[in-house]
């Protein structure tokens, strides 16, 4: 019997970890217990430790299902890393490398084989003379034409089931609704399977949605304020990969696309330099990312409006898999929405696909918090907010559009509900082009009539009604807008209409929020990142292989300078303490000698500073004495004012001054660079005095 102590040394042992993570442990328990398990993970979630962690345990072979090759070549990796024999079969490898692998299966040599559901049949001539202990099928989803990346090679795998009757079948996907789930089970003929369906609620995701206005732009600063950081960008077309990818390399960004209809060699080019973080940023289409195991990918941005829920919550879930805080964007336009229903009419379970385009479509022009619908999407049901969705941060405020929408629904009225939605917008904002003449619209009543809204104002307010079932969109009939019943009450019977205020999109964010994301050169984090990517390259691994993001967070936190405290840091095992435990117990020894060396120089210049001050000098005699600039000197008070050293600040700034500052800090939000205060207060205090004033400020806090 294998007992719970047992799977908790090899946990820490083999992959290093403290503790399971959420229903791990019970899918571990299940399957060596013998029982056909279904689990619904979240990306993230930790789904590999399930058939990973009992294949060590169990005598003979564990055989994963995977569907890309970079995928089983990650996980081996992985494995390798931690000192346990796995191995991956598929066509990209030559017959010579097939049969050594396969002897080494025969041998015993290996663990876990992973192999694509179109290659089993380089196992079939093996199976009789090898132990088959667990059959691991992930991205369970693929075999169900209800899920969004039905794949029929899945479809062949529920002979293994009559093939291998007492082996424990674990099928896990990250994203499936009950008719997937139910027709995963039946397609893998599990026999009376024990489902695990985990939380899918990611709190260390932030969720975001912005209307499509110039999204170039707005994407160009949102990466560049992240200069080291790994993000995925998904489009609904190659073409747009390609131009995205341009502009970005032109910018300086290290940016390259990533399509099905690229060479199957430049494609691999691509993920693998994404994987070794030797390219920062990853256009790509929808095909690229199942596959991807890379813990350190800190944003994910949907350039597109994504076709299901499902999608796009597997696609986001590839963003800080590693734990840590993580950034999500969606962007959403009117005309990605007609391109998409159009996409889904024409397509397979057409009615289906449609009616999760409407949900998808929910989602994005959401009023309430994000994280709330999409877990309810899933069956989960929370009650609080979530806090960290861009609702949760800035609750739109509403406002009586009665009269905008008398105006809206009077013109499409007008135009006897014929045109789509820009020209109804041309037509409110008067606007004297080829195609309203043609047609004369500038000879009705209400041509015109909201020339003081903006185009972009009137395109929001539209889609507004449009949500609120005033009116809607005929996607047969080159998608004009026709009026719903509900328009009647707004024009006729008095009936009044909510708006929200139109958000414009902010290209522009403080710097506060920038140095946040921005990793400090000079950290020890900074210092172990390049540590562990020059062990990377002389290794031929990916990065996080060697320790996770969220592993070095950890010893910047901790500053482990022995194996006896290295080895208490989450995802530090056995096998990677031997390996590489010395030389990041050297860098970080190594650091913090500079670190304490820095801090001695810093308190011997505050000293010199403050024994001229106190000799009676003024900050323009100290500067010039000690040949530094005047700023320098302001900081170096404002730093002996926290300190206690000096304590009276009167001299250099008013009340008044400490007044407004106080004031703005409740504005920006506690901001803790100076720049937001700069600019809010449109230059009317230097930098110096609003040093001073948070000096003044960050004292008073400590007094309280």
């Amino acid at each position: 019997m294998i007992t719970t102590e047992k799977t908790h040394t090899v946990l820490k042992q083999n992959f290093g970890f403290e503790r399971f993570r959420p229903n791990q442990e019970e899918i571990i328990q299940s399957i060596l217990n013998g029982r056909d398990t279904l689990a619904i993970m979240p990306t993230g979630g930790g789904k590999s430790i399930c058939f990973q962690l009992p294949a060590l345990l169990f005598d003979g072979i564990t055989i994963v299902i995977s569907p890309l090759i970079a995928l089983m070549k990650d996980q081996v990796d992985s494995l390798k890393a931690n000192g346990i024999a796995a191995c991956y079969i598929n066509s990209s490898q030559t017959e010579a490398e097939q049969t050594i692998h396969i002897q080494n299966l025969i041998d015993g040599n290996t663990k876990i084989v992973y192999v694509a559901p179109e290659s089993l049949s380089y196992l079939e001539n093996t199976f009789s003379r090898i132990t088959v202990s667990l059959i691991a099928i992930d991205e369970a989803h693929c075999i169900s034409s209800w899920g969004h990346d039905f794949r029929p090679a899945y479809t062949n795998l529920g002979y293994l089931k009559n093939r291998f009757p007492s082996t424990p079948i674990l099928a896990l996907t990250a994203t499936a609704d009950k008719a997937t789930r139910k027709d995963i089970s039946k397609q893998l003929n599990l026999r009376e399977p024990q489902t695990f369906i985990s939380s899918f609620d990611r709190k260390n995701l932030s969720l975001e949605v912005r209307p499509a206005l110039d999204r170039v732009k707005q994407i160009l600063d949102f990466i560049q304020q992240k200069p080291s950081q790994s993000g995925i960008i998904y489009c609904l077309s190659r073409k747009t990969t390609e131009e995205l990818a341009e502009k970005l390399q032109k910018a300086g960004i290290n940016a390259k696309a990533y399509h099905a209809g690229l060479e199957s060699n430049l494609r691999a080019a691509t993920q693998d330099d994404f994987i070794n973080d030797d390219c920062q940023v990853v256009c790509a289409t929808i095909a690229f990312g199942m596959g991807i195991d890379k813990s350190n990918v800190r944003w994910v941005i949907h350039y597109n409006l994504p076709k299901n829920i499902e999608g796009y919550y597997q696609e986001i879930g590839r963003a800080g898999r590693d734990g840590l805080p993580s950034e999500t964007l969606l962007f959403e336009s009117y005309g990605d929405l007609i391109q998409l229903q159009k996409f889904a009419s024409q397509g397979l379970n057409a009615d289906v696909q449609l009616a999760k385009l409407e949900r998808m479509k929910q989602y994005a022009d959401a009023l309430s918090c994000r994280r709330k619908i999409l877990l309810s999407y899933f069956g989960e049901l929370i009650t609080d907010n979530c806090g960290n969705c861009d609702i949760c941060k800035n609750p739109p405020a509403f406002f009586d559009g009665t009269i905008v929408a008398q105006k809206a629904l009077s013109a499409i009225k007008r135009l006897q509900e014929s045109e789509p939605l820009p020209v109804i917008v041309d037509f409110l904002r008067g606007s004297k082009n080829a195609y309203i003449y043609e047609k004369e619209y500038q000879n009705l009543k209400t041509y015109g009539v909201g020339q003081d809204i903006s185009w972009f104002d009137w395109n929001q307010y539209l889609i507004q009604l449009i949500n609120l079932g005033y009116c809607e969109i005929a996607f047969h009939q080159q998608n004009k807008i026709r009026l719903t019943p509900f328009a009647q009450k707004v024009l006729f019977n008095g009936e009044k209409v909510q708006l929200t205020t139109v958000q414009k999109a902010s290209f522009e964010k403080s710097e506060e929020k920038s140095v946040k994301s921005k990793p400090t050169a000079n950290s020890l984090f900074e210092t172990l990142r390049k540590l562990r990517y020059e062990i990377s390259k002389k290794e031929e691994v990916p990065a996080y292989v060697i320790f996770s993001d969220a592993a070095l967070r950890q010893m910047e936190t901790n500053r482990p300078m022995s194996e006896e405290e290295l080895i208490t840091i989450d995802g530090v095992g056995k096998v990677k303490l031997e390996k590489y435990g010395q030389p990041f117990i050297n860098a970080i020894i190594e650091f913090q000698k500079t670190k304490v060396t820095k801090q001695k120089k810093e308190a011997s210049t505050y000293k010199e500073t403050l024994q001229l001050y106190n000799s009676g000098l003024s900050i323009d005699e100290i500067a010039t004495k000690r040949k530094l600039g005047l700023s320098t000197v302001i900081s170096h008070i404002a730093k002996l004012y926290v300190d206690g050293a000096i304590t009276d600040l009167s001299s250099f700034i008013s009340e008044a001054d400490i007044a407004l500052i106080r004031q703005t800090q409740i504005t920006l939000e506690n901001a803790t660079t100076l720049k937001p205060y700069y600019d809010y207060l449109e230059e009317k205090l230097s930098y110096d005095k609003i040093r001073l004033a948070l000096a003044f400020i960050e004292k008073e806090k400590e007094t309280l």
